[in-house]
Parts: C-alpha cells; structure tokens; sequence
C-alpha cells in the first residue's frame, strides 16, 4: 500500500509540473506577444492618447495584462527569467504611459482666465508716489482700494480640460496599480510646478533674494508689494484651491496621502517665493512710508491663512502653514516697529525759523493725514498694538489700544508744534500758529473715521484750545491798538473840553497802528474759510465798535483843525474792508475812500 501512494504521489507531482509548464508556455508566449504590442506602440512617435479612443483601450488593456502576469509570475520563484522578462516589458508600458501622462498635462494645460487677472489693471491706478522725508500731504498713500468680497468658490477653475481629466486619472490608476506611483507623481509634480511657475510671471512675481529686494528704490518696492498683495489672493484662492481640486480628480482616489503629499510639493516652492518678500521687508530698514504697505501685507496674508490652513491640513505642509504664521508675526513686529520710528521722526523734525505765514505747516498735515490713513487699519492696529503690552492705554480709561497710540502722536505733534511758535518773534504770530494747526487737527478728526477713535472728548478739548490760541491772538494784535480809542487821558485836568493835541496823537497813532497790523497781517495766512470769516467778525466788532465810538465822541472837535484828514485818515467802512483783506497771505494796500 505504501509503495502504491508513493507511486500515485509521484504521478500527481509530475502532473502538476506538467501543468505549471503549460501554463508557463502559454505565459511566455502570450508575454511575448503582448511585448511586441508595447514595443511597437512604443516605436511610434505620435501620441496613443491623440489617435483613436479604442486604440487607447487597448493599450490600457495590454499594460493590465502585461501587470497581471508580473503578479503571477511573481507568485511563482521557479520562473525568474521569464519574471524579469515581464517586468521589462511593464517597466516600457509605464514609461510610455508617464509620457502620455506628461503629454496630456502639457497639451491640455488651461491658462488662468483674464477676469481672474484684473487686479493688473489696477496697479497704475494706485502708484503714487510717498516719501515721508518731504512731509508732504500728498504724499500719503493709505489702504489700496478695490479689494475683492468674491468668494473662493467663485473662483475655481480648470487647470487642465475637463475632456481629459478621467484619462489622466485612468493612466495614473493603471501606474499605481503596477506599483509606478512614486514615477507617476514625480511625472505630475514636475509638469504642474512648471505651469505654477508660470502662473507667477503671469502675477509678475519676481525672484528676488532679500539683498537685492533691500537694494529696491521705494517706488519699485511699494509696486512691488501692492502687486505682491494682490497676487497672493488670486495665486491662494484661485490657482491653488483649483490646484487641490485637480489633484482631487486625479489622485484623491488612489491615495489620499499622496494626494496631499504631491499637492505641497507642487505648492510649497512657489508659496516660499511669496513670503520672501514678506521675510525681505520685515529685516529692512524700519521707514514710516512703508507702513501702510506693510499692514496691507499682514491684513492680505492674515486674511488668507484660512484658506492656506484649509489647503494643507496634514503634517506633510504644517511647515506651509507655520511658515505664514512666522512671517506674520515678523510683519506684525515690523508694524510695531514703524509706527515708533513715525513718532520718533516727529520728534525729530525740527527747524530754525518758523514757517512762514503762521499757516498750517506740512508737518501737521502729514502727521493727521498718515493717521487718518492708519484708522481704515483699526482692526488690524488694535491687534497688533494689543500684544505684547505695546498699547500706550492706561487702566480704566476706557480707550483702545489704537486710540491710545493715535493719540499719543497727536500729542508728540502738539509738542512739536509749540516748539516750532516760540521761532516767531511776534507773539500774536504765535498764537495763529497754534490756532491754523491745532483747528486742522480737528477738522481733519471730525471729518474722517479718526472721530470715533479718537473720540468726542478729544474734539472739545483741542477745540477749546484753538479757540484759546484765537483770543490770545485777538489780544496780541488789536488790544495795543485799541488802546489809543480809550477815553482816558484826553481831557485836561479839569477841563470839560478834550485836548486836540492829545486827540490828534491818539488818531494819528491809531492810524499807525492799524497800518502796522494790516500790513504785517496780510501776508498771514488762515487756510479754513470758516475759521477766517469768523476770526474777521470778531476783530470786525471789538475795533468797528470802538473806532465809531472814538469818532463820534471826538471827531468833531477837530473840525476846525488844519489837515483835519491826516488825523481822521479812514472812515469805519475803510477799517471794515480793509479787515477783510487780512489772512489771505497777500500783500495788499488801504485805500481810503474820498470824501
């Protein structure tokens, strides 16, 4: 029996062996076959995807067929010649399938649409010029306008055709399946990284190191970063959400981590470039003109970290993600940073002679001017002023963090401004000094978003005090003439007659004296009509009032008197136009009317 089993045992094995022979042969000949399919497929230059779809079938076909005899030879040790053979002629189908798939990514690569592009058309409309050295009003340039409220969604487009999108995800199935995936990606990587980098000449990103960008004149670097700005949000929202998606379509399938994991390799270089420029700006030179550049930066960066958060959810771009923080926190110092350096140029803009007409100085109109501009950043400014204890605000006094740093460089100019009256050698030159600038402080607080900022408690308080600087003016200039319009000392000592003499020195110096102020005046200068006109009626009553009093109390006991008009030289309707010529800042003569 045992001889018997072992014979019949025998007969199974040889069987078998015959068997797996057959199969083998059949195998090897059906390999061949399918090798001469790749080979000649391969021999041919024109594109499969291009020709025929069934044409294309089939060579998806035969790469399966050719992948399922790799897996069962594989199985199969005894047969390694024929394996190797097999895995030859897979590796040549994968390579000719990476070529397709480079070729459908190149051909049916789709540019961003123009409507996506139109922040271009913007740039010139916002490049003017600053330079905080000339303290110019003009020269303030605050929030860039025309931002977009669109939201992501709006913005999606295709990146590759939608025709061939299903191809391309079959081809990279077929690759993943034959254990090509990591040539696949590479192959996808490489073709949309070429087409991100041409996404950024189109934004026109440059590749700059941080010397040359330190090396930038002004202008070019304040272009530069409106254009950067708004590149980001279209490259953030537009290029990469559509980016993902088609990574999505082609590979989210087959592998959700190498989805990701190519989706930052594509990404990641092209997102280095832009915080660069952020990196490049925070270690330059702390200059006030770059401020508002650099807080639409921090507000344009801020405002897309969701997206790029959303964008890199996994470990593999958590380094994207702190990058941006990183750099935020580096602009948000240089914030800081500036807005000390904008106070202390405050300080330190000094003079040695006083600006000529008492009007309002460019100083004053820059300083209000810059943080007019700075409250449309009041969010951002509250934040930033708000951490590391930067505020100014003491406990319970109930302001913002903001509020407390605008205000403290009003006050900064304030110093500045008193120090730049007591350069006038005329007292009364000095008080409408102060009055011109204090009252523009004010109106400029009154008409802009620095109202609610700063606060109703400001206005009454600076409002008191360009009242104050008025009167005190008032007095310094009109109180030494109308002292020769008083009644005291023109009578003699116990006469009822007033003495001529004394009355033809006091109109005679009065004249004098008017004269004197009217033509110093003239040239002054007190920009607000409102302010003007209102500063004329009051010189207008407090000298019309007391000049018609003198005149009629007196001007008849000098009737009889020879060249009775060299004493009473102006009528009140002459002092009344004359008064009118005052504070335009030119030059002008009285004219007494004949009479």
């Amino acid at each position: 029996m045992a001889d018997c089993a072992s014979v019949v045992g025998v007969e199974v094995s040889k069987q078998k062996l015959l068997t797996e022979e057959g199969e083998m042969s059949e195998s090897e000949a059906r390999l061949g076959i399918l090798h001469e399919k790749i080979v000649n497929w391969d021999s041919d230059q024109s594109m499969i995807w291009d020709r025929d779809p069934d044409e294309t079938s089939e060579f998806l076909q035969v790469v399966n067929e050719v992948q399922q005899l790799v897996d069962k030879l594989t199985t199969s040790p005894v047969y390694n010649k024929l394996l190797c053979y097999a895995d030859s002629t897979l590796q040549m189908a994968m390579a000719r399938l990476e070529e397709e798939f480079v070729h459908l990514l190149r051909q049916y690569r789709q540019p961003l649409e123009p409507d996506h592009m139109s922040f271009r058309s913007m740039e010139e409309e916002l490049s003017e010029d600053f330079s905080s050295s000339s303290f110019e009003e003009a020269a303030i340039q605050g929030r860039s306008q025309h931002e977009s409220s669109r939201r992501s969604e709006d913005f999606l487009v295709d990146l590759i055709h939608p025709d061939v999108v299903s191809d391309l995800r079959c081809i990279a199935e077929t690759m993943f399946l034959a254990k090509y995936d990591r040539e696949c990606c590479q192959a996808y990587i490489s073709v949309r990284m070429d087409a991100l980098d041409e996404c950024l000449s189109v934004l026109r990103i440059e590749k700059l190191s941080i010397e040359e960008v330190l090396q930038l004149e002004w202008s070019s670097l304040n272009s530069m970063i409106k254009r950067w700005n708004r590149a980001l949000k279209v490259f953030v929202r537009v290029y990469l959400t559509s980016e993902s998606r088609l990574c999505d379509l082609i590979f989210g399938e087959l592998s959700a981590s190498l989805r990701q994991s190519c989706f930052v390799e594509i990404s990641k270089s092209s997102i280095m470039q832009f915080l660069n420029l952020g990196e490049a700006i925070a270690v330059g030179p702390l200059k006030p003109e770059k401020l508002f550049r650099i807080l639409d930066m921090y507000e344009g960066l801020a405002d897309l970290l969701t997206d790029i958060e959303s964008l890199f959810p996994n470990e593999s771009g958590s380094f994207i993600v702190n990058e941006c923080n990183e750099i935020l926190s580096r602009l948000g110092e240089y914030v800081r940073g500036t807005f000390s350096a904008f106070k202390n140029a405050i300080r330190e803009n000094t003079s040695t002679t006083g600006f000529a007409g008492g009007g309002v100085h460019p100083l004053t109109k820059y300083v209000m001017n810059y943080i007019k501009a700075l409250a449309d950043y009041r969010v951002t400014m509250n934040v930033l002023f708000d951490e590391q204890n930067y505020s100014l605000q003491e406990e319970g006094n109930g302001l913002s963090p903001v509020a407390s740093n605008l205000q403290s460089v009003t006050s900064i100019l304030e110093s500045n401004l008193n120090d730049r009256s007591i350069l006038y050698v005329d007292t009364a030159l000095q008080c409408l000094f102060l009055m011109n600038n204090i009252c523009y402080m004010v109106q400029k607080v009154k008409d802009s978003d620095l109202q609610p900022i700063l606060g109703d408690d400001w206005i009454r308080l600076h409002n008191r005090k360009f009242m104050k600087h008025a009167m005190n003016y008032e007095r310094a200039s009109w109180n030494p003439v109308l002292l020769f319009l008083k009644d005291e000392g023109i009578y003699n000592h116990g006469s009822s007659t007033p003495s001529k003499t004394v009355l033809k020195e006091r109109f005679r110096n009065f004249n004098q004296a008017f004269e004197e102020v009217y033509r110093t005046q003239m040239v002054w200068s007190v920009p607000y009509v409102d302010l003007r006109e209102d500063l004329r009626i009051s010189i207008s009553l407090k000298v019309l009032q007391a000049y018609r009093t003198f005149i009629g109390r007196y001007a008849s006991h000098l009737d009889a008197v020879r060249n009775r008009e060299h004493y009473i030289k102006y009528s009140p309707e002459d002092l009344e136009l004359a008064l009118l010529d005052l504070f335009e800042g030119t030059p002008r003569v009285i004219h007494p009317r004949r009479r």
